[in-house]
C-alpha cells in the first residue's frame, strides 16, 4: 500500500496540473507567447522553465543531484517555444516524469536524503520543495491567463459572488474524506 504522503502529494501535483492545462485550453498561440516587457516571462517561459526543473530534479531522483549538470536553467527563460502543441508535449514529458517517479517511491524512500545543488534533504522535504514550486508558477500562468482575456475568462475555483450557492451544494451532501478518491480532483475544483 502506498503511503498517505505520497498519495496526498500526487493528487496536489495532478491538481496544479490541471489548472494550468484549463488555463491552456482558455488560451490561443499568441496569448501563451505574450510577455508584458523585458523582463517579465510568458506562459510559454513558465512552461520551458518547469519543464527543465521537472527533468533535473525528478530523473534518477533518489541517485543523482537534483541540479542535473546538463540543465541549461539560463536557457529556459529564452523564449524558443513557437506553438502551444510543442508547449504541451514539454509540460507533458516534465508532469510525466514526476509522476513516474512518485509511482516508483515507496515509504522507506521518504526518509532517504537526496542532494539538490549540493545540498542534503529528505525525499519528503524534496517533494514539498517542488509542491511550493510548481503551484507558485502555476499561480503565475492562471493569473497571466486571466488577465488575457479579460471578460472572457472562465473561473477556475468557485466564481467571484457565488461562494454561497458553492457552500450550500457542498454542505447539502453527507460529509467524505475525498482526499485519497478518485473523485478528488472533480470535488476539488
Amino acid at each position: 500500500m502506498k503511503n498517505d504522503f505520497l498519495i496526498a502529494a500526487r493528487k496536489q501535483f495532478e491538481y496544479y496540473k490541471l489548472l494550468g492545462e484549463k488555463t491552456f485550453d482558455q488560451l490561443n498561440d499568441e496569448q501563451l507567447f505574450f510577455t508584458y516587457n523585458n523582463d517579465s516571462n510568458s506562459i510559454g517561459i513558465i512552461v520551458k522553465h518547469l519543464h527543465g526543473n521537472m527533468l533535473s530534479r525528478w530523473t534518477n531522483f533518489l541517485t543523482t543531484d537534483g541540479e542535473k549538470e546538463t540543465r541549461d536553467r539560463d536557457g529556459e527563460f529564452e523564449n524558443t517555444i513557437k506553438t502551444k502543441k510543442e508547449l504541451l508535449e514539454i509540460w507533458n514529458a516534465g508532469w510525466n516524469r514526476l509522476f513516474d517517479t512518485l509511482n516508483s517511491l515507496t515509504e522507506e524512500d521518504l526518509v532517504k536524503t537526496i542532494y539538490i545543488r549540493n545540498q542534503g534533504c529528505s525525499v519528503t522535504d524534496a517533494i514539498l520543495r517542488q509542491l511550493a514550486h510548481y503551484p507558485y508558477h502555476v499561480g503565475q500562468i492562471v493569473f497571466i491567463g486571466k488577465m488575457l482575456t479579460n471578460n472572457n475568462w472562465k473561473s477556475l475555483s468557485i466564481p467571484k459572488n457565488a461562494s454561497k450557492e458553492y457552500n450550500s451544494e457542498k454542505f447539502s451532501k453527507p460529509k467524505h474524506d475525498a482526499h485519497f478518491t478518485d473523485e478528488y480532483l472533480k470535488k476539488k475544483e
